[in-house]
């Protein structure tokens, strides 16, 4: 069985299709057969204007387009379509997904900072975890940043922040928020247990990609420190020359690790892994959910 999910983000929209192989007895195996990524850059309009402009919705329905064709190409059988904080904040958002739908089929869901947060949680990470050990799970985009906490192999606490990659490149996060943020980190995630992190998004996959670290192991809080002092002493145009970044990367990369080494100083965390997931995995597992109550 084929599924496939489409997560439109404030940066870029990504369509991860995968295969999932059911037998008796077994867990269900998910295999990813294809994931593409493109960089609309949604939030660079809305969170200045409140509203998506006309060449960012020609470069969106384009992308859902191409997006249809491989879903054909693939013989996807399911398919979840969610949007995050860049929809969300834009006020002509429905207008886009009515038209969205009517040119491509594709039916858009937005949903709520909180609902990203628990579709985070359907990648059942903790399920994997031992229990000796407490997880923060952050997942920083270009709109938003969610924080779901993890103890006893129980979800204790989530938030969804309006701190992300682009709203700190445009200047549109206050020193309230980050208090707002780190007052409740600190609150929030206590625990007997050493505490981890774990990270998803296209940025902390960037940096653990240059730290050349074996999958599996954890980046210290310390090297991510060290990754946002030297990032941040070149422009744009030199990260793209020394890291062999892209440019919708290089710009990004910087707000991002502030965002994960403010989370992981609060919450007095020394290491963060980084397995390769994010929110189209969760969106997958989702789906695969509601099939299978629906068989029922």
């Amino acid at each position: 069985m084929k599924l496939a999910a489409i997560d439109i983000g404030s940066n870029a929209a990504r369509l991860l299709v995968s295969e999932v192989t059911e037998i008796e007895n077994y867990k269900p195996s998910f295999t990813k057969l294809n994931l593409i990524r493109v960089p609309i850059r949604l939030g660079f309009d809305v969170f200045e204007k409140n509203e998506i402009s006309s060449k960012r919705i020609s470069m969106l329905l384009q992308t859902m387009k191409a997006f249809s064709y491989i879903l054909k190409i693939y013989d996807v059988k399911y398919l979840k379509a969610c949007a995050t904080s860049a929809m969300r904040d834009a006020r002509n958002s429905a207008e886009i997904i009515k038209k969205v739908k009517l040119e491509t089929g594709i039916k858009i869901e937005i949903i709520s900072g909180d609902e990203e947060a628990s579709v985070i949680y359907e990648n059942h990470i903790a399920e994997n975890l031992d229990k000796d050990h407490a997880y923060v799970y952050i997942d920083v985009g270009g709109g938003s940043t969610e924080v779901t906490f993890f103890a006893d192999g129980k979800l204790c606490y989530k938030e969804s922040y309006n701190i992300g990659t682009i709203r700190l490149l445009k200047n549109m996060v206050d020193e309230e928020q980050w208090n707002i943020m780190r007052d409740k980190v600190k609150a929030n995630i206590k625990s007997k247990l050493p505490v981890i992190a774990i990270g998803s998004g296209g940025n902390i996959n960037k940096v653990f990609s240059l730290s050349k670290r074996k999958d599996g192991k954890p980046l210290t809080l310390e090297l991510l420190k060290d990754y946002y002092k030297e990032l941040s002493s070149f422009t744009v145009e030199e990260r793209i020359c020394i890291y062999k970044l892209k440019d919708d990367r290089a710009d990004v990369i910087v707000p991002a690790l502030r965002i994960y080494v403010n989370i992981m100083r609060w919450a007095e965390i020394e290491e963060i892994y980084v397995p390769k997931i994010g929110l189209a995995d969760g969106l997958i597992q989702s789906l695969y959910e509601e099939i299978s109550t629906q068989r029922k």
